[in-house]
């Protein structure tokens, strides 16, 4: 098979003044290529409790100025590690469009409004879904699991499916975030910005 034309390159023109803008802008890119599934997916690292680091999908729930948003159970594995350790990245990656995106920073608990909100957009399947979820807990089996969703389509059959109280949202609040495009003979264009002192940004190229 023939290899497509290359990307087009990024320049430091082509880059807004404000990381959060041009990531609303590659966002929308990703979510009109209709190779793109789910332009929301992506990697969640973290480091466990004894300082291991580990990595998952989960999908963005929501952006802004404020940060990156995104929903679990808080026994999950991945809770755990943000009790421990409260600082995270987040790492996507839009292979058609040749485009990846790295977010590090704090990480802080949305407020339960705004979880309240998110969990009543949800199908109602998935807030069964998420009642009946030990999420990293270990599973005898998935008899046990849909045992338990029957049980509570029951319980919920005639009211609304309120949020658990052990669900909820974290937003991380970038510190850094790094635009990467890729280029012919492995020459990527690299752009990073990086919170200053005065809470504004500074924007550097990368080597690639």
């Amino acid at each position: 098979m023939n290899p497509g034309p290359p990307p087009a390159g990024l320049a430091r023109r082509d880059m807004s003044e404000d990381p959060v803008e041009q990531f609303g802008r590659w966002f929308a890119a990703a979510e009109a290529e209709s190779a793109i599934v789910f332009a929301e997916a992506v990697c969640l690292s973290t480091l466990n409790p004894d300082g291991t680091p580990e990595g998952r999908m989960v999908l963005m729930k929501g952006f802004d100025g404020e940060g990156f948003v995104f929903y679990t159970n808080l026994e999950s594995a991945k809770a755990r590690s943000l009790a421990a350790h409260p600082r995270a990245g987040m790492t996507f990656y839009w292979q058609p469009l040749g485009r990846q995106v790295r977010i590090r920073g704090a990480v802080e608990p949305v407020s339960p409004e705004e979880a309240d909100a998110y969990f009543a957009s949800r199908p109602r399947g998935s807030r069964i879904g998420a009642w009946a979820s030990d999420q990293s807990m270990e599973l005898e089996s998935r008899a046990a699991l849909e045992g338990r969703v029957r049980l509570l389509e029951d319980r919920f059959a005639h009211r609304g499916v309120h949020r658990p109280p052990n669900w909820s949202g974290f937003r991380i609040v970038p510190e850094a975030i790094e635009f990467w495009q890729e280029g012919s003979s492995r020459l990527h264009d690299r752009f990073a910005y990086e919170r200053d002192g005065a809470g504004g940004w500074t924007l550097r190229r990368l080597y690639p």
